[in-house]
């Protein structure tokens, strides 16, 4: 297993980044927030979780211990894969879960595209007790850099799930609230305009 992974970024994308290492470049998913974060040329670490299909390997990366295991035990919950694993630590993050799980919150899980009523209800039960204590990121892991909010947020929200005219309307929204905001403060508040609209 593939769990840790330093190297140069390349071809950054709204979920997912090239981290070349020893000449070798390997495809690794992130969260929107985590990718808004990462240039070309960049010096990255990331804890990975190769995950294992029968028609494929893809390797998922975190910037903390912490967060890899939260998305390593929500993989153990009935009917989430790591496609919505994902999608929760990008609506959530790994601290947001814990207090949805600790507060039984239904309402904050079903902020997340895909997960319903009875899915955050199935969560709660499945998640309880499971969750580890929060951890720390890795000192080399990219710091959050103030860049003009674009294209590269909605990008990110229609990823998730939202429509193309959702995600633009929050950008919008968002932006008009704060119109300095960094990508990744942008980027959680169009989340939680879009949360506060299900």
């Amino acid at each position: 297993m593939i769990a840790y992974l330093s190297g140069t970024a390349r071809s950054v994308r709204a979920d997912s980044v090239i981290i070349v290492a020893g000449g070798v470049g390997r495809l690794v998913t992130v969260t929107p927030a985590h990718a808004s974060k990462v240039r070309d040329g960049m010096e990255v670490e990331l804890h990975t979780d190769l995950v294992v299909r029968e028609d494929s390997l893809t390797l998922y990366g975190f910037e903390s211990a912490d967060e890899r295991s939260v998305f390593q035990i929500l993989l153990t919950v009935s009917g989430v894969g790591p496609k919505l694993a994902m999608a929760v630590l990008a609506v959530l993050g790994a601290d947001g879960l814990r207090a949805a799980v600790a507060g039984e919150d239904k309402k904050t899980l079903t902020s997340v595209p895909g997960i319903g009523a009875k899915g955050a209800a199935r969560m709660l039960l499945e998640l309880t007790g499971k969750l580890p204590a929060g951890g720390v990121g890795l000192p080399g892991t990219a710091s959050t850099a103030a860049v003009a909010p674009g294209d590269q947020v909605v990008d990110a929200l229609v990823g998730l799930g939202w429509k193309q005219a959702q995600a633009e309307n929050a950008v919008a929204d968002a932006r008009a609230a704060t119109p300095d905001a960094p990508v990744p403060a942008l980027l959680k508040d169009a989340l939680r305009t879009l949360g506060g609209r299900l």
